[in-house]
């Protein structure tokens, strides 16, 4: 807990109150709900369900650990990114703490691995939502291929309008999930946690590896630090506000489904958040998970499509990409190029997952072994860099590590993804950037 103590003390910190104002046009409120779109994420949906299922009530115990570890992991990353804006993100301050190949891997990394997750994320969302409707697999096709024409579309017109639209996604998301909270607190019934461990305390460790999925997204927004009007300010603020409100979200949602649900079967683990909303609006409450299905996929989909997008233009600006994807990269620029080779990607996956009828899983696991490792060299970056600001934010780039090396071993073979990203990024380097250096020496 003193390490959280200090690492939400560095967050706080600001090396200037309100910082230089930029080229960018994100304020506060928009960059609060980049952050909860990105990190809320379609976990919401089935995730409380499925830890309770797995470990009862002690599931609990699992969604604070995920809270209390993604303090570090937002501090770090928030404070890189106020220090040092750029819509690099991740892999800007990895070339400042380990030169250009290692910028150009993490780059990659997050390029190519986030566009496989997109299509689950829209599948995720158009398979709640046909349970809503109805229709099979070819509703869920269908609905998957037309969230993600939304995601991409909103990006088009850059990420002024994006972050409107996450706007009104997230807080119409944030206000959905409290009311399904509290028309479910009347049911709740304080029997159903006990017994508090029905499955043993070993338990916890499977409920948290579900949580996973949820655990990712906080290196999302500093692709778009450079798009905050006042970086300083705004980014810390953003984090923390986000860290308030999805701590409180998730951990509502988790405890109200074990007190309201009691024992979950599969079925009902799968769809929790529509059994929660069944119990206070009936057969209405399932067309409004539905609607919550929707929001949260468009949600965490249009974040990822933002970050990925100007992420690809400023490595191409830095020669680790072709130059031709480069349009774009200055704060205010819209990457449509970028956009385009993050849609094909997409697009290409989607179309081979619908038309093999594959599971979504292994999108999903390969998207997070490749953000695990964005993680494990970022949290590296941010030790070294901010080994001269404070002592927080040295503390929370440990932890972080720490945190993070644990959820690469958790996703097991799939971590072959990112390994075979960087051995591509390498021969990148290798052909068209011999000039690159092995490090760089961090700027206080």
């Amino acid at each position: 807990m003193a390490r959280t103590t200090q690492a939400l003390q560095a967050l706080r910190t600001s090396q200037d109150r309100h910082g230089p104002v930029t080229a960018g046009r994100l304020n506060f409120a928009q960059g609060t709900a980049l952050y909860v779109g990105a990190v809320l994420g379609t976990g919401v949906l089935a995730l409380p369900g499925l830890t309770a299922r797995a470990a009862g009530p002690a599931s609990l115990v699992a969604w604070l650990a995920l809270i209390v570890m993604s303090v570090p992991l937002a501090a770090t990353f928030a404070a890189l990114a106020a220090r040092q804006p750029d819509s690099g993100g991740v892999s800007a301050y990895v070339r400042r703490a380990f030169g250009d190949r290692a910028a150009t891997v993490v780059g990659w990394w997050f390029y190519l691995g986030a566009p496989v997750g997109i299509p689950a994320l829209a599948f995720f969302g158009a398979s709640y939502l046909e349970r809503s409707t109805g229709g099979g697999g070819t509703a869920t096709a269908g609905y998957a291929a037309g969230l993600l024409v939304v995601g991409f579309l909103a990006n088009v017109f850059g990420v002024r309008v994006s972050g409107r639209l996450q706007l009104l996604l997230s807080g119409s998301l944030a206000l959905l999930l409290v009311v399904g909270i509290l028309v479910a607190l009347p049911h709740a019934d304080p029997a159903n946690l006990r017994p508090f461990a029905p499955h043993g305390w070993s338990a916890i460790g499977p409920a948290a590896a579900l949580l996973m999925w949820s655990f990712t997204g906080w290196e999302t927004v500093t692709h778009l630090s450079a798009e905050f009007a006042r970086p300083q300010r705004d980014i810390r603020r953003a984090t923390v506000a986000a860290l308030l409100v999805i701590g409180a979200l998730y951990l509502g949602l988790a405890a109200v489904t074990v007190l309201a649900l009691g024992s979950l079967h599969t079925a009902t683990a799968a769809t929790s958040l529509a059994s929660l909303l069944e119990l206070g609006f009936g057969s209405f409450g399932t067309i409004l998970a539905g609607v919550i299905a929707i929001l949260t996929t468009l949600g965490t989909m249009n974040a990822y499509i933002a970050g990925a997008a100007k992420l690809g233009a400023a490595l191409a600006r830095d020669r680790a990409l072709p130059g031709a994807l480069a349009t774009g990269a200055q704060a205010g620029g819209v990457p449509r190029r970028s956009l385009s080779i993050v849609a094909a990607i997409s697009a290409t996956v989607f179309v081979f997952a619908a038309l093999t009828h594959s599971h979504v899983q292994p999108l999903v696991l390969s998207t997070t072994a490749c953000l695990g490792a964005v993680y494990a060299l970022g949290s590296a970056a941010g030790a070294r860099l901010l080994r001269h600001s404070t002592r927080g934010g040295t503390a929370a780039a440990l932890a972080s590590l720490a945190t993070v090396i644990v959820l690469l071993v958790l996703t097991g073979w799939y971590v072959i993804w990112p390994l075979a990203l960087s051995v591509a990024a390498l021969v990148w380097c290798a052909r068209h950037r011999p000039d690159a250096t092995a490090a760089t020496a961090p700027t206080p």
